[in-house]
């Protein structure tokens, strides 16, 4: 009698991840976790890399960070979509605005999450396929602080991620706009 030595990896076929972000903490620590779950993981720190990698390595899954050292995460999800137009591809960011959740989806993106965020939260998001009905609206208006830090984000995100055009944009002096970009925003 034969044996087959299967292991899980080999009978499991493999579920390629892009992690995108220019921490190489978080990419470490992003890749072992996942790779801990069964995921064949690449990292990049640069939207070039990322480009890169998503070209001679199309994958199923990414996760992109919207800040990124020259870029917008946003201005990669075409580009990975192009690799593979099925990628399940999540945007991550410490800086949430309503303006790039909206344009992150629109442009491809099937979920965007808030850092800090955990890893079981992103695998989550992997698999939905449309909203959660179960999701109340905000009962509360926006701040004007909120409202302003939206509208910055939004208008940077027009401009590419280039600050000088924002501030340029906003009639606002660079420096000023990098701080108000330094700053968390509001809460409400």
């Amino acid at each position: 009698m034969e044996t087959q030595n299967h292991s899980p990896a080999t009978e499991q076929r493999e579920r390629r991840l892009l992690i995108v972000d220019d921490s190489e903490e978080f990419c470490s620590a992003m890749q072992r976790a996942f790779e801990r779950r069964g995921y064949a993981v690449r990292a990049a720190q640069s939207a070039n890399q990322a480009r890169q990698v998503a070209k001679d390595w199309p994958p199923e899954f990414a996760v992109v960070d919207l800040r990124l050292p020259g870029a917008v995460g946003l201005s990669l999800i075409p580009e990975i979509k192009a690799a593979n137009p099925a990628v399940r591809l999540i945007v991550l960011t410490g800086y949430a605005s309503i303006a790039t959740a909206i344009e992150a989806i629109k442009l491809g993106a099937t979920h965007y999450l808030t850092k800090p965020v955990e890893v079981d939260a992103i695998e989550v998001a992997f698999g939905l396929t449309g909203g959660d009905e179960s999701v109340a609206p905000a009962e509360l208006h926006p701040s004007v602080d909120r409202l302003a830090w939206e509208y910055i984000q939004r208008v940077l995100a027009e401009n590419g991620g280039n600050i000088s055009a924002t501030a340029r944009a906003l009639r606002m002096h660079r420096r000023t706009l990098q701080r108000k970009l330094g700053k968390f925003p509001s809460r409400r």
